[in-house]
């Protein structure tokens, strides 16, 4: 029996800007039967409804960093998932993200007490290292992460699918080594291009630098995301063509692959 394919729709290809056609930044995967979120930032919840699925539907959730930008739906989705308390979800969600996830809980916590709490055995916080690369598995998938260069928390996660297929996403970061290594011959690789090459700001990539990260990688499809209002006015194509021949996308909200 073929087993089925890998399936990466894009939820949120923008930024904390505004925006109608860009959400924050959010990414579904689904292979087997699990079906992943990476980030879950503003607006998150109707690409969700637009690409066919509820919220308690996800079994995973992984979060690159804790900016806004990329958790700013986090407490509307954990009280979305409380609804209707007889249905709840059929299967555990387990969040995931970079040491100071469980502080960072405990804060959102705090202020909203039990209206983000899910009862055992539906809800686990799973911390992983920043220090180094890291690995877990469950349901025939595989997820490794290494730290990149943005916040102390930040991680980027490769996910090898039921399928063997892999994609890599890259969270917010600056020119990273561990990145390159963890995206060594990739299917995808989902990049931050945030800004063009004229407009670089640390903690961030351009098209030209993500680019290099995928030649270097040997990636076999790079798709570029994160863009704020700057990209949309420049040749964001152009400029990651000067460092990368391979399959290039530009990110659209709702975008599948």
């Amino acid at each position: 029996m073929r087993r089925p394919h890998t399936r990466i729709t894009i939820l949120g290809s923008g930024t904390c800007v505004p925006s109608l056609a860009r959400s924050a930044c959010a990414v579904l995967v689904e292979t087997g039967e699990a079906k992943i979120l990476l980030d879950v930032g503003p607006g998150t919840m109707h690409r969700l409804l637009k690409a066919g699925l509820r919220v308690f539907e996800i079994s995973h959730l992984f979060l690159s960093h804790f900016h806004p930008d990329h958790t700013g739906e986090l407490v509307s989705f954990l009280f979305a998932n409380k609804y209707p308390e007889k249905v709840l979800r059929s299967g555990p969600l387990t969040l995931v993200a970079g040491k100071g996830i469980h502080t960072f809980f405990n804060g959102l916590r705090a202020v909203y007490g039990e209206w983000i709490e899910l009862p055992s055995p539906f809800f686990d916080i799973l911390s992983m290292d920043t220090a180094g690369a890291n690995s877990i598995q469950f349901q025939g998938i595989r997820v490794d992460s290494m730290p990149v260069d943005h916040r102390p928390e930040s991680l980027a996660y490769r996910i090898t699918g039921v399928d063997g297929r892999s994609v890599v996403y890259s969270g917010d970061t600056d020119m990273s080594e561990n990145l390159i290594n963890l995206a060594r011959n990739a299917d995808v690789l989902i990049c931050e291009a945030a800004l063009p090459d004229a407009l670089k700001t640390p903690g961030h990539l351009t098209p030209s630098l993500a680019g290099s990260i995928a030649a270097r990688a040997g990636v076999k499809q790079l798709v570029l995301t994160h863009f704020y209002p700057e990209c949309d006015r420049a040749d964001m194509l152009g400029q990651c063509r000067k460092t990368y021949d391979g399959p290039v996308a530009l990110a659209k909200d709702l975008m599948r692959l």
